[in-house]
């Protein structure tokens, strides 16, 4: 018997469903929030009704085990959901109080306002520079000078300035993983959002590669919010302001808590937050 399994019975059916009824987030301040928000790939649904918000400048880490929706939630965030023809969306997601699951929503606004960085480094197979200066080309800057101050202030923001200043028309591809997923980050960040999503952006790094992203998030809080999927405990007390955990009940996936870092890793109302977060399951 699994871990899993031997956890699952010590938690009633009640008890989980109890946490997963857990009441709703304040979202009147939010800037970015859901309301009644559900997902679903065919006739499977991936997680039940969340509402949830998000506040300005803020770091909020989503966690929970593999398979709760955790992702397919981020993916929602910024319509990317819509690149999957077999996904249906339903409720609200609200960027400044506007629903833009709404069908006359300009969904490329939506992602310069709302960015998002994968788990694996995505950089274009261009040089270092070319990967940002074609993000500039396509917001329209023509100015050459421009364009060059706006690459070297996202490198500079990501830390990367000092060590590719010498070599930005060297391919990108030859960066070590680190280094790609911050080249990523200042590409996202040239589009000037208001919001990032990181779906597990430190799980393909080693942990010095991790550590400079960590702290990188954290000195973005300062011009940005950030929504972060995790599964590094440590990496969510380190930096979260407020932390989501969601559950899987009944085969789709729940919101079971939502608190302060130090709230769900030391007073969580929900014995399954308290196992989780523990290590005592999955």
């Amino acid at each position: 018997m699994s871990v899993l399994q031997l956890f699952r019975k010590q938690v009633s059916v009640a008890e989980t469903a109890k946490a997963c009824c857990a009441p709703k987030t304040d979202i009147a301040n939010a800037i970015l929030a859901t309301r009644e928000l559900t997902l679903s790939y065919g006739r499977k649904r991936a997680f039940s009704p969340i509402t949830l918000g998000f506040a300005k400048n803020t770091i909020s880490a989503i966690i929970g085990p593999s398979g709760c929706g955790k992702t397919s939630y981020l993916s929602a965030l910024n319509r990317m959901s819509d690149l999957n023809p077999s996904v249906s969306v339903r409720g609200e997601v609200l960027l400044h109080g506007n629903n833009v699951l709404n069908s006359n929503a300009d969904v490329s606004q939506l992602r310069q306002r709302v960015g998002m960085i994968f788990q694996k480094p995505n950089p274009f197979p261009l040089s270092i520079s070319k990967n940002i200066d074609l993000v500039l080309r396509e917001l329209g800057i023509s100015s050459k000078s421009e364009r060059e101050d706006r690459i070297r202030s996202v490198l500079q923001q990501v830390g990367l300035w000092d060590e590719v200043s010498k070599r930005l028309n060297s391919p990108a591809l030859n960066l070590s993983g680190g280094q790609q997923q911050r080249l990523c980050i200042a590409r996202a960040l040239a589009m000037n959002p208001e919001i990032l999503l990181m779906d597990e952006p430190c799980s393909a790094l080693d942990p010095v590669s991790s550590s400079r992203v960590e702290e990188m998030i954290s000195a973005l809080r300062e011009h940005l919010t950030l929504v972060v999927v995790t599964h590094n405990m440590q990496q969510a007390k380190r930096i979260a302001d407020q932390v989501v955990v969601f559950w899987n009940n009944d085969d789709a996936g729940c919101v079971i808590e939502t608190g302060s870092a130090d709230t769900v890793f030391n007073h969580a109302e929900s014995a399954i937050t308290r196992a989780y977060v523990e290590g005592r399951c999955c």
